[in-house]
């Protein structure tokens, strides 16, 4: 099932969610001793494997990490073919003085903001909607 490429109807249907809980960036050699059911999403990188978990899990397996971040979820079901959205709400968040960290998948895109942000981004998403 394709998603949506209009990026009017990709920001009048957008639907930020906050999940629930705080998360982190870590970085690690190889996940053999992560159990894949903490790792939220993974991507590995020339220098190391980067992982993003809960961080209650990071600290339960004694793994260092600077950045505490929300996780906000677009609802809206975009097309990895769709363009401008990025665009817009990272700029958008830009301008709001927020930081934003961006994970397209497949059927949402997710945004990783400082967790001291996290209220300001939903209301800054929310008034993407027009």
């Amino acid at each position: 099932m394709e998603g949506e490429v209009s990026l009017k109807n990709i920001l009048k249907n957008l639907n930020p969610a906050l999940n629930e809980g705080k998360y982190v960036y870590c970085t690690v050699d190889n996940i053999e001793a992560i159990p894949l059911s903490n790792i939220l999403f993974l991507f590995k990188e020339a220098e190391s494997i980067t992982i993003v978990l809960k961080k209650e899990d990071a600290e339960a397996l004694n793994l260092s990490f600077s950045y505490v971040a929300s996780w906000i979820t677009l609802e809206v079901h975009s097309s990895l073919a769709a363009v401008g959205l990025t665009a817009k709400f990272s700029q958008a968040l830009s301008d709001a003085g927020i930081s934003c960290n961006v994970v397209a998948a497949y059927f949402h895109d997710h945004i990783f903001v400082d967790e001291k942000d996290a209220a300001k981004a939903i209301e800054v998403l929310n008034a993407l909607k027009g």
